[in-house]
């Protein structure tokens, strides 16, 4: 009968996940292992638990039963605390408050303490986490990779960049990260605003115009005229140089791109109607690129 028990499969047709909080007894863990399925009465865990001398070692933890899993396989994941990870996507080019909603919204963080870090200080990637995980933890990871990646980066840059110092290298690449989601020009955009730099020409990004008027979020129209004209210190085309904190976090290749621009003599591009960008290298190609996109936008209503 022991034998019986331990090795019927689980009852559900769909994953279950069993939660054994810390300092949770064996009743009321069987109770669990019955409501996901995994046994068909809860005396039926508790016995099996008692008899293998585990009763008072149930490593807590969220653990995955899988369609026909049986008990002794639940154990044997109990036994070596092989705690189910779930996956936290954080995409290129979100901001912080983006990003902080993504961590308000992922199941089983424990937000307790969560703030907002600095702009562009959190690193894209996917992440995996334990249920119960505290949230600032998750954050902290994020820091971390983005400095890893920031000064790894840092170490193998081109001679005679712009930058004073690693952190406007950042900026640059929150700028390009939000230009273009095109990874083959993410090395041309850096070079675009690179070479505006060392010209003393402002960098005229939309994206930094937006973000001083959102500070972060979406903006639930199209940028206008009045936008460009606004004074805030995020608007380049009223202000010189880069703005004073990143737009986004930008992602690795963003983050490579700026640290080693393509070698080009581009200062300009414009939308080219096919998801992508026409670069230029002087004012007049420049506008007749732009008068090429603006009779796209005209045929396409």
């Amino acid at each position: 009968m022991v034998r019986h028990l331990a090795h019927t499969p689980s009852l559900r047709a769909e994953p279950q996940y069993l939660y054994i909080e810390p300092g949770m007894g064996v009743k009321r863990v069987s109770r669990l292992a019955h409501d996901v399925g995994l046994v068909g009465a809860a005396w039926h865990f508790n016995l099996i638990v008692r008899l293998k001398g585990m009763d008072r070692s149930l490593l807590s933890g969220e653990y995955e039963v899988l369609p026909g899993q049986t008990l002794e396989q639940t154990l044997t994941q109990i036994r070596k605390r092989d705690v189910y990870l779930h996956r936290l996507v954080i995409p290129e080019g979100q901001s912080v408050s983006e990003v902080m909603d993504i961590l308000k919204g992922a199941y089983g963080l424990d937000l307790d303490g969560l703030t907002a870090p600095v702009e562009g200080s959190l690193l894209p990637d996917t992440y995996f986490y334990e249920r119960g995980d505290r949230a600032v933890a998750v954050v902290e990871r994020m820091k971390n990779a983005m400095t890893e990646a920031l000064l790894a980066a840092w170490e193998v840059r081109d001679a005679d960049l712009p930058f004073a110092s690693v952190e406007e290298a950042l900026v640059m690449a929150s700028i390009v990260e939000k230009e273009t989601a095109v990874p083959s020009e993410r090395p041309l955009v850096a070079a675009v605003f690179i070479n505006r730099l060392r010209k003393g020409m402002r960098l005229q990004s939309d994206p930094t115009v937006i973000y001083g008027i959102t500070g972060g979020t979406a903006l639930d129209r199209p940028i206008s005229r009045a936008d460009l004209r606004a004074m805030t210190p995020y608007n380049t085309y009223r202000v010189s140089g880069l703005p004073p904190t990143a737009i986004a976090n930008p992602g690795r290749e963003s983050i490579k791109a700026v640290m080693n621009p393509a070698d080009v003599p581009y200062l300009y591009f414009v939308a080219d109607g096919t998801g992508g960008h026409a670069f230029a290298s002087t004012l007049d190609e420049h506008n007749r690129n732009v008068a090429r996109w603006r009779q796209i936008e005209r045929d396409s209503r």
